[in-house]
């Protein structure tokens, strides 16, 4: 468990398994995998047999032991509902989640039927939100299923973004969107982004504008900090309500204007 987290959507991350497997375009070139293949054959290290799928139970409890609120993105090194890990596993991670009702917990996912399948054996708090990766047309149907699960917060990540979406956010409370970072990334249209902006500002959805990545927003390659995160001047961090933040309010989060 890391008590500061990079991602910009995020506090804090809570990896009770890690390693995944690819199953759609946006896992090309997966963060994640990269980081682990690092070190792997390191003898004792974590990622010593690199992203094979991992259960680390000796992390489970991990969230009751800090006692400042936080959010806490789940697996960001891994996916939850990865066909490898077993059911009851997944159930002893939600009973965590449950009991650390103090935190919030952002679970992202790229298998939803799986959490659907689930979804009625599991505890649903308004402390857990749930949350899937759109990265083009096409997959835009993982949205459906999430409709389907009884998450108090569902979300979407369109990061990396790889086209242009026409979302259907009925049921949505606050959608993600970035571009690719890294020496392999692929270059997002701007107009992609700005199209989820406005789809987002109409139907009154929190809009989060994560980072251009390694591109910024005229096509150049200068890396994911030069980039920045502005689009047309100003710094989407908009998040879905919430009594459990620092601030303590439970109001939308206006996007902060660029100086």
């Amino acid at each position: 468990m890391s008590d500061h987290s990079h991602i910009e959507w995020t506090e804090a991350t809570w990896n009770p398994v890690t390693g995944c497997t690819k199953v759609s375009p946006g896992c090309t070139h997966c963060y994640a995998e990269t980081f682990a293949h690092r070190f792997e054959g390191v003898p004792g290290h974590p990622y010593e047999h690199g992203f094979d799928v991992q259960l680390r139970p000796e992390r489970l409890g991990q969230p009751l032991e800090w006692k400042r609120p936080r959010l806490i993105f789940v697996n960001s090194m891994s996916d939850l509902f990865h066909e490898d890990v077993p059911t009851h596993y997944i159930e002893s991670i939600f009973r965590t989640m449950d009991a650390a009702s103090w935190h919030t917990f952002q679970i992202l996912t790229k298998r939803p039927e799986r959490a659907l399948e689930l979804a009625a054996t599991l505890p649903w708090p308004g402390n857990i939100w749930l949350g899937v990766s759109v990265e083009n047309q096409w997959w835009t149907k993982r949205i459906s299923t999430l409709r389907e699960i009884p998450a108090s917060v569902r979300f979407l990540s369109c990061e990396p973004l790889l086209a242009k979406l026409q979302l259907d956010l009925n049921g949505i409370s606050w959608v993600i969107a970035g571009g690719e970072s890294g020496p392999k990334a692929r270059r997002a249209n701007p107009e992609w982004f700005r199209s989820i902006r406005d789809q987002c500002v109409d139907a009154s959805v929190p809009f989060f504008f994560k980072q251009w990545g390694a591109h910024n927003e005229l096509g150049v390659r200068v890396g994911k900090k030069a980039a920045g995160r502005l689009l047309d001047g100003t710094q989407w961090d908009e998040m879905p309500p919430t009594d459990l933040r620092e601030t303590g309010s439970s109001a939308v989060g206006l996007p902060r204007l660029a100086v």
